[in-house]
């Protein structure tokens, strides 16, 4: 029998303890970030906390491998992926590295990944179990690399990140639970405590940052997870596509309207709809927790219904993104930012 509360508790407090020493690190070595123009905090900031959601998660895998809960390809797959996407982000967050270079490692990152899980699954298309063959392999590194770098992007304001990272993972334990084998809810609720570990320390006012180590390992995570899930129940795949909707439509949004305008993608810039929304509201906290409201409340209970076979997986999205579309339009993600 697992000890499963036991193994939960010790992540997020191993991840609460080790964020705490990151910080005195960051502050001892001036990892610190500095209020720019394109910021959306006034205060300089340690950053690099998320290396401690990647340390506790990665440990925390071994254990559910040692344990069988995670096979040893998919455990490689986790391990080889977020190791190589953390050490990028690290390396990025203390010394620049250009943004073709790191693009390229990211596919490096998702190819090893999806390699590992035996490729991108069949989807669930109206009913019917749909085998994408090679169209399907490009389709998941895109997928991969999108989900690692749009997490990067929403990264941009106190508590979103983890907020998005532990309601997500929530629900996907449900849904694990709900309709997965023995043991596999484990894997998103290990992933969920480790990222509330961290949140102590980043909810607003955040006392450190994640960087880009921590959201990109976050993104390539949740995306392999997902992957995963859609290989034992094609219809999960829809389902995670809910669960990270905020995350998804928010950036695609902002990018599409920012390409449309020729800028440069790779920039950064305060264009989002979140970012717009805190600033019209004055507060990062009201925005991250409406964020977790909206997961929760909104966007769980569909993926729960796909998930169950009750409501087409495309269908679903649809009616899932609906909503944040017209939300992100109304807080003008992707306009243009005005002089501050």
């Amino acid at each position: 029998m697992i000890e499963t509360g036991g193994l939960l508790f010790a992540a997020l407090a191993a991840a609460f303890l080790f964020t705490g020493l990151i910080r005195r690190y960051a502050l001892r070595t001036n990892l610190i970030d500095i209020p720019n123009r394109r910021s959306s905090h006034t205060l300089p900031t340690p950053r690099g906390g998320g290396m401690a959601i990647v340390a506790v998660f990665l440990i925390g895998t071994g254990v559910l491998s040692a344990l069988g809960v995670l096979t040893v390809n998919q455990s490689l797959a986790l391990t080889g992926a977020g190791v190589w996407v953390a050490f990028i982000g690290f390396l990025d967050d203390h010394r620049h590295i250009p943004a073709g270079w790191r693009l390229l490692a990211h596919f490096a990152g998702a190819g090893w990944g999806l390699y590992w899980l035996g490729g991108f699954p069949p989807l669930q298309l109206f009913g019917q179990s749909v085998d994408l063959g090679r169209f399907g392999h490009l389709f998941g590194l895109l997928y991969l690399v999108w989900l690692l770098n749009l997490y990067n992007f929403m990264d941009g304001i106190d508590g979103i990140a983890g907020i998005e990272a532990i309601t997500a993972c929530l629900g996907g334990t449900l849904l694990f639970l709900l309709t997965g084998p023995d043991g596999a809810w484990l894997e998103p609720a290990l992933l969920a405590a480790a990222a509330a570990g961290f949140l102590f320390w980043n909810f607003p006012p955040a006392r450190i940052f994640m960087g880009d180590a921590g959201s990109g390992f976050l993104g390539i995570v949740l995306g392999l997870i997902s992957l995963q899930a859609a290989w034992l129940n094609p219809a999960l795949f829809w389902s995670w596509l809910c669960l990270l909707g905020v995350f998804i439509v928010d950036a695609t949004w902002t990018l599409w309207r920012r390409f449309q305008r020729g800028e440069r993608l790779h920039e950064a810039h305060r264009s989002h709809a979140y970012q717009f929304a805190a600033r019209r509201y004055g507060s990062h906290k009201t925005v991250s927790l409406f964020v977790g409201t909206v997961n929760l409340f909104w966007l769980l209970p569909l993926a729960t219904l796909i998930g169950l076979g009750l409501l087409n997986g495309i269908v679903g999205v649809a009616l899932a993104y609906l909503p944040l579309l017209m939300a992100a339009i109304k807080f003008n993600a992707g306009g243009e930012e005005k002089s501050r």
